[in-house]
């Protein structure tokens, strides 16, 4: 999943001085941003740098003081405005002065971060080990205890290396001067750092989906730095030429464009790295466009899909929906059979009489979210209407159903950790088959002329990814109605961020 966020509120950023972290954790989790704006001042420019220090700890900031005012006197002078002229670009190196760092640990540091984004994205966070990380560098377990002590520590660096880059690209983006312009060059910049390490070009990079599986105190900068970072999406996406909107309709604009910079793994597969500028056209089009003629949908103009029937067992039904919550949340080995219990206040051994194993309970909750699309699709396909009609109806049901009760759905980035790897492509191949079915009604819009010109298969993926995305909406606005904030979503997605 894309990161479940939470409240956008000034208390969200505040440190958990409860578990204050260890001096080795605040150096070795957090020395990445200062010194990956070291290598990339000239380029990020001052303003950055005053971005990226605000994420560090005041005890780090203190230590590095001679490393600020140095950064300070090489940087001065260049802007993000610059930035953007000059092209932008992926950012390659993650390098520490020679001052404080030799080369070759330098190096070390570099691969041993490399190597653990490949094998977080993998495998979850939960599920890597550092064994495996330090293998693949051609290190020991205690190899890798000398950079970072626990595997916590370990991927809070990879989070904090990640937000940096999509930081920079929303603070490069954000030159341009219209919405337009800004979102497309944001996703042309993502693209193009992921077709830079497709090609070995620039350094991998972790997925967001496992931030909310790291404990603290871990987790405290990573989430702070992620919040800063959603603000600098939602600033790019402000029109002070439009009129006044509400803190939660900004609040669903920026985590709409931001979970579809996440779900990018969804759908840059079907294409060579050569690709992706065409491809980030393309999503960056259906993203401000939406796929529907604007005239043609009215808000509650088009028909309301039935619910599904309620489970014939509630207990089974609440089992299903608490591991998908969880799996959501922290990844298919974060969601262990004692924390599924907890949220239902239930043994191990009631989970046991109604479930033989969790991997045989998580299928279940494939399966559980597949019948429940599979039903609203059955529904909308049935609608004697417009196809854009068919295809707005269908949104606003899963977007409601979402943020219902009965919700969640299953993420489908969890499919890929699995251990099964039968069950993997199973799973796989069926949501390529929903894909498919939502690519159809999107043709029956194209034919009737009610959709918009668009690539139909690349605008499904993209759009199921944004539903999927909904999931997360009730940590990012707790007390907002959420029969306003699923209407208002589900118009994002129809109309887009320029028409909605």
């Amino acid at each position: 999943m894309p990161i479940a966020g939470f409240e956008l509120d000034r208390s969200s950023q505040r440190r958990d001085t409860s578990h204050p972290p260890s001096k080795q954790t605040v150096f070795s989790n957090l020395w990445i941003i200062n010194h990956f704006v070291f290598e990339n001042a000239r380029k990020i420019g001052y303003q950055y740098f005053n971005k990226a220090a605000a994420l560090m700890p005041l005890a780090f900031r203190q230590r590095n003081f001679a490393v600020a005012h140095h950064l300070r006197d090489i940087s001065a002078g260049y802007d993000t405005a610059q930035h953007a002229s000059n092209g932008g670009g992926p950012f390659v190196t993650y390098s520490k002065p020679e001052k404080t760092r030799t080369k070759s640990a330098q190096a070390k540091q570099d691969a041993i971060l490399d190597a653990a984004a490949r094998q977080f994205n993998a495998l979850g966070v939960k599920g890597a080990q550092l064994g495996e990380i330090a293998a693949n560098v051609g290190m020991v377990t205690s190899g890798i205890a000398y950079y970072y002590r626990k595997k916590d520590d370990l991927a809070a660096a990879c989070f904090l290396r990640a937000i940096a880059v999509t930081k920079v690209h929303a603070l490069t983006a954000s030159a341009e001067p219209d919405v337009a312009a800004r979102v497309a060059r944001l996703f042309a910049l993502h693209l193009g750092e992921l077709a830079a390490m497709a090609n070995g070009e620039a350094r991998p990079l972790i997925g967001f989906s496992d931030i909310l599986a790291l404990g603290e105190p871990q987790l405290a900068p990573v989430l702070a730095a992620y919040i800063d970072m959603f603000r600098s999406i939602r600033a790019l996406l402000a029109d002070p030429a439009a009129k006044a909107q509400e803190h939660s309709v900004k609040v669903l604009r920026a985590h709409l464009v931001l979970s579809l910079l996440n779900a990018h793994r969804d759908w840059t597969h079907r294409f060579e790295a050569s690709d992706y500028p065409r491809v980030a056209h393309l999503v960056a089009d259906v993203v401000l466009n939406g796929v529907t003629r604007g005239a043609d949908i009215v808000l509650g103009a088009d028909p309301v899909l039935p619910a599904p029937p309620p489970a014939s067992d509630p207990t089974a039904e609440a089992f299903l929906r608490a591991a998908t919550q969880l799996v959501n949340d922290q990844g298919y080995r974060g969601a262990s059979v004692e924390k599924i219990a907890a949220v239902l206040d239930a043994t191990k051994g009631k989970f046991y009489h109604y479930n033989d194993a969790k991997n045989e309970l998580i299928t279940a909750c494939f399966e559980r979210s597949f019948d429940l699309q599979r039903h609203f699709l059955d529904q909308a396909e049935a609608l004697d209407v417009r196809g854009a009609q068919r295809f707005a109806a269908l949104i606003r049901a899963l977007v409601c159903f979402q943020l219902s009760d009965r919700g969640p759905l299953l993420q489908g980035s969890a499919f890929s950790v699995l251990p099964d790897q039968q069950n993997r492509a199973h799973i796989s191949r069926t949501r390529q088959q929903l894909d498919t079915r939502i690519g159809s009604i999107l043709v029956g819009g194209l034919i009737d002329g009610s959709v918009r010109a668009l690539d139909p298969a690349l605008t499904a993926e993209v759009v199921h990814a944004a539903i999927s995305a909904a999931a997360e909406l009730r940590r990012w606005l707790p007390r907002a109605d959420p029969a306003s904030v699923a209407r208002n979503y589900a118009q994002l997605i129809i109309c887009g961020q320029l028409h909605a």
